[in-house]
């Protein structure tokens, strides 16, 4: 049996409203599935910010002493313009705006979304699952439910009857005027709230993505997928369910709706509902309906590190929202960049120590050896190394609460009273639940070039070489000259910083 280590591990379930103690239904394995991307077009921010939220999740769980097997799903079907029964298929709607097969849009988006993953240092699953392998089973899904009769047929398929389930929409709690007029009126639904488990296609319609089923040719609905793919690789009842809070109104209301009736219990399927809140920005929350919005590629477009947002991420609570903004993505990454000049500087000092190659394999790992890991990384710690370790544990046994866990880690990468060796040890162990990549970031890797940058960095150097020779010759209207120059080129010169002598202004 798996022993968690540290204080208990508290998280908000979001069905219950309430912060209880973790406990995984297999002491030896803790079992996640998050709502994956629908692979129509990039991933904007605020997706990105719910897997920074799972990857901590994860990581914490992993940190605890808990092995995780973590199940993204890939939605490349089924997924409507809207939470409504009604209007075009993301993926379709996709295929058709940009002549391409839906096939190729869906493999072109997956695997940016994976590019994505990378770049902020997440994890990659236990497992990926794709909708459309998993086509058969949904339609044995579906027919289950309605052999125990929580479905109806109409011409337009088959439907939930959401009458059929105790406490429907109790995950949602009050739905207010904006929630309900997501839903759409589809002729015929015996309940408002009834969704689509088989969308027919229309008489005369072709899609790229269509299945023959019991209620015609057609699609399946988007709620079922994720009943159907947690259910098959996770069991009827595992430990936690992740997504954004957007999914908390309808989708997972339908995805509880259909494990009751698939299973004939009132249990909801995970244990744990937990849910991240939105990014936003002054204009609202971000989303790619909007048109517009801000992705990765694009931050990084400016000059800015990915891990930059992912430190922004993790500097607010996963339940509360954050504010995007140039100026907090410019601050996060100053944030970062004094981090790894403070590991840096310590490295220098302690070299390269045995326990190294420990860190880069635990980002290989399933989870299972982080307890061997953090056992030999915090081996002999004095006690104010090891009462800094409590505290960030307690912070993160405190429903991830990263945001007090982040000062812990620059504590220890800076506390001159802990010995040099102490002080990497303590970071590497942290950064094991936190993944900012410390030990293998310098801070010369967060020099990002700007994609409208002009000059090249063998002009940069040479003209850097050039200032150097006129202050040294005490010339220090020609070594102005070449900063100013410099400046106008987006590029600032750092006096008095090391190794670090220059980098890319912001175009925020």
């Amino acid at each position: 049996m798996t022993q968690p280590t540290g204080a208990p591990l508290m998280l908000f379930d979001s069905l219950t409203r309430s912060t209880r103690t973790f406990a995984p239904i297999d002491p030896d394995m803790a079992r996640v599935y998050s709502c994956g991307p629908t692979v129509y077009d990039f991933a904007h921010l605020g997706n990105l910010r719910a897997y920074v939220f799972t990857d901590t999740l994860r990581r914490v769980l992993n940190w605890k002493g808990w092995p995780v097997n973590h199940v993204i799903n890939i939605t490349d079907v089924g997924h409507l313009t809207s939470d409504a029964d009604a209007g075009d298929d993301k993926m379709e709607a996709a295929a058709a705006r940009q002549n391409r097969t839906i096939w190729d849009i869906a493999a072109f988006y997956t695997d940016a979304f994976k590019a994505d993953l990378a770049a902020l240092n997440i994890r990659t699953p236990t497992i990926w699952s794709v909708a459309t392998d998993h086509i058969q089973d949904m339609i044995a899904f579906a027919r289950e439910i309605e052999a125990h009769g929580a479905s109806y047929e109409l011409d337009s398929g088959l439907y939930f009857d959401t009458s059929k389930v105790p406490d429907y929409g109790r995950l949602a709690g009050a739905r207010g005027d904006e929630v309900v007029g997501r839903i759409a009126e589809v002729e015929g639904k015996r309940n408002p709230a009834d969704f689509a488990l088989w969308r027919r296609s229309a008489d005369g319609e072709q899609r790229q993505m269509e299945w023959l089923s019991p209620w015609g040719p057609g699609a399946p609905g988007w709620h079922l997928e994720c009943s159907v793919m947690s259910m098959k690789y996770l069991g009827a009842q595992f430990d936690i369910h992740t997504g954004g809070i957007d999914h908390r109104e309808i989708h997972h209301c339908n995805e509880i709706a259909q494990n009751q009736a698939f299973t004939g219990s009132e249990k909801s399927g995970a244990n744990f509902w937990m849910h991240n809140n939105f990014l936003v920005d002054r204009g609202g929350k971000m989303s790619k309906s909007k048109g517009g919005f801000a992705t990765l590629a694009s931050v990084i477009a400016k000059g800015v590190h990915p891990l930059a947002y992912r430190l922004l991420c993790l500097s607010a609570h996963y339940r509360s929202e954050l504010e995007f903004s140039p100026e907090a993505l410019a601050a996060a990454l100053t944030r970062l960049g004094r981090l790894v000049l403070a590991v840096e500087q310590v490295r220098a000092q302690v070299g390269d120590p045995d326990w190294l190659p420990l860190v880069a394999e635990s980002e290989k790992s399933k989870g299972a050896a982080f307890a061997y890991q953090r056992s030999v990384i915090e081996a002999g710690l004095s006690a104010p190394a090891a009462k800094l370790i409590d505290q960030f544990d307690e912070a993160l046994s405190a429903d991830l609460m990263v945001p007090q866990a982040l000062p812990l880690i620059e504590q220890a990468a800076t506390a001159k009273a802990i010995p040099a060796e102490e002080r990497l040890r303590l970071v590497a162990t942290m950064d094991l639940a936190l993944g900012l990549n410390l030990l293998a970031t310098r801070r010369i890797d967060l020099r990002q070039r700007p994609d409208d940058a002009t000059a090249s960095e063998d002009e940069i150097e040479a003209a850097i070489a050039e200032r150097q020779a006129a202050r040294a010759a005490k010339d220090f209207a020609e070594s102005d000259r070449i900063r100013d120059e410099l400046a106008a080129k987006g590029v600032q010169v750092m006096d008095g910083a090391g190794d670090m002598r220059w980098d890319w202004m912001l175009s925020l």
